[in-house]
């Protein structure tokens, strides 16, 4: 045995302590690695850039319903209606999916008040497929305001969404209409719809429910459009402005109305909510 085997062996090492996982984040704006429970303190904000990551529903629930919210049940609808399949089966997307999000499609909606104000918080979640939405989000909105109108309270949304489900074909389609009739509903009723954008809310949800609101709000650097950038640039064959797409920039152009931090807005939507409401009584 050579000198540093024996010196090796003599040594009284200690078992390596497993290092969880999930530790550290990686900021997707700055690159910065943080301490995951830093970064869930600051409300999935990077304390770095500022950067607001995409949240799921139980974390936004918690952020903006005071204590005391009821999580409504889910409507059921048909799933599979076309039997498509591309590389998996769509029942088996759904499944995978429902095994990895706690809530059986991409929109859930709570019973709640926000500032002591009642209303009833929609909420669409990225990673349950993107946030598509399909016949399953389509009834949930009608769910929602429906709800909202039996209460006699305001219908607020956060949206988050790449698009229609394709999965679902020209059904997902019939979804813009549908929920447009709904938010016509909250509107002959006089109950105020609002709307938070949130990154990314696009495709067919922009094109209807996500641009109806009375008020419309977003969190910074969040992306809002309809189709893609390089999809724009290739047809109209032009170059589009920096930020194109952008919260900011759609403020700035008059498309929304404001562009609020993650820590303010529990605090702007119970104020909208008491500039509406008095507004109502007047």
């Amino acid at each position: 045995m050579s000198w540093i085997d024996r010196v090796r062996n003599s040594l009284p090492f200690t078992t390596k302590r497993d290092t969880p996982d999930n530790l550290w984040v990686k900021c997707p704006s700055c690159k910065e690695m943080l301490f995951t429970k830093e970064y869930e303190d600051n409300l999935s904000v990077c304390p770095r850039c500022e950067h607001h990551g995409r949240i799921g529903a139980d974390a936004r629930f918690a952020q903006l319903l005071d204590p005391g919210f009821e999580i409504l049940p889910s409507p059921k609808v048909k799933e599979d209606p076309l039997k498509f399949r591309d590389s998996k089966k769509y029942p088996d997307r759904l499944k995978a999916a429902r095994l990895a999000n706690p809530h059986p499609d991409a929109l859930t909606n709570a019973l709640g008040k926000i500032g002591g104000h009642k209303a009833v918080l929609a909420v669409q979640d990225f990673a349950f497929m993107g946030g598509s939405m399909g016949m399953a989000v389509g009834a949930a909105f009608v769910a929602g305001a429906d709800r909202a109108l039996k209460e006699k309270c305001a219908f607020v949304i956060c949206t988050a969404a790449g698009g229609a489900r394709m999965q679902e074909g020209i059904l997902s389609l019939m979804q813009m209409p549908k929920t447009t009739v709904a938010v016509s509903r909250l509107s002959r009723a006089g109950l105020p719809y609002i709307v938070v954008l949130t990154d990314p809310t696009t495709g067919g949800v922009t094109a209807s429910y996500a641009m109806l609101g009375d008020v419309q709000i977003a969190e910074p650097g969040c992306l809002i459009g309809f189709a893609g950038q390089r999809v724009i640039q290739d047809t109209i064959r032009e170059k589009l402005p920096e930020g194109f797409q952008r919260a900011e920039y759609l403020l700035e152009h008059g498309m929304i109305d404001m562009v609020v931090h993650r820590r303010d807005l529990k605090a702007k939507l119970a104020t909208v909510l008491d500039y509406l409401g008095a507004a109502k009584a007047a």
